[in-house]
């Protein structure tokens, strides 16, 4: 799983060009691996909180608590993507993460991602530009929350899950192996349980996409694109140092 074909360097391709060199460097800075137990905040499963990790398998979720306790999901976390990061470079994160599954991470520390971008400035760029890419990301779900109606914002989550595992050799236009509850996705959407449900079903009676027994599977994938009016440059565009 670690080296040129792990998760984060599948993903970093997408924004860069990096050499033999910054592959190496990319994959010493995923050696430290650790494992955490599904449903537990990992906070909770490690005695500081100046590291930062690299999920390497398994999905997570980064959920705010809201007044009364009550949480809200804020994104989910697959193979490839940053847990962390805030709670490392600022020393303070509003944010906590819980693994919905059992999860491998990689563990670094401030120093190691220091001496990352000094010693290989292009990766540095590459990593910045993924972690503007999770920015837009967020923008995006703003928009959804606003802007789409249940049935146009549950297709265009599945379909930006879609384009994530794509990016990290984990899915395909035919479909993905997917944890996440209807309560999960609801949260995440904004609606209730019922209404994704209802939604699913009906996304299922259209022909586009179905999600039974973890798997998201999509039927009619340019269909579904153009229903959720979905673009996927905010993702996976490269960046000015690739060529």
């Amino acid at each position: 799983m670690i080296g040129t074909a792990s998760p984060l360097a599948r993903k970093l391709t997408a924004f860069a060009d990096l050499n033999p060199t910054e592959l190496d460097a990319l994959a010493d800075l995923q050696s430290h691996q650790r494992q955490f137990s599904g449903g537990r905040e990992m906070g909770a499963q490690i005695p500081h909180d100046q590291t930062a990790f690299v999920l390497t398998e398994g999905w997570a979720c980064s959920y705010k608590l809201r007044s009364g306790g009550v949480r809200q999901i804020v994104d989910f976390r697959i193979p490839g993507d940053f847990l962390g990061m805030n709670s490392m470079l600022l020393r303070t994160s509003d944010q906590a993460i819980r693994p919905i599954t059992a999860v491998t991470a990689a563990e670094f520390n401030r120093k190691d991602i220091q001496n990352t971008m000094v010693q290989t400035p292009n990766l540095g760029f590459a990593l910045m530009w993924s972690a503007s890419r999770d920015e837009a990301m967020l923008a995006d779900h703003v928009v959804s929350l606003t802007r789409r109606n249940a049935a146009e914002r549950t297709a265009h989550f599945l379909l930006e899950l879609a384009a994530r595992m794509q990016m990290v050799g984990l899915g395909t236009t035919q479909g993905y192996d997917c944890p996440l509850s209807l309560y999960m996705i609801a949260d995440a959407n904004g609606v209730s349980a019922i209404q994704i449900s209802r939604v699913l079903r009906q996304l299922r009676q259209a022909g586009f996409a179905s999600f039974e027994n973890g798997r998201v599977q999509f039927q009619e994938f340019d269909g579904l694109v153009a229903f959720a009016d979905f673009d996927r440059t905010y993702l996976d565009h490269r960046g000015p140092m690739s060529s």
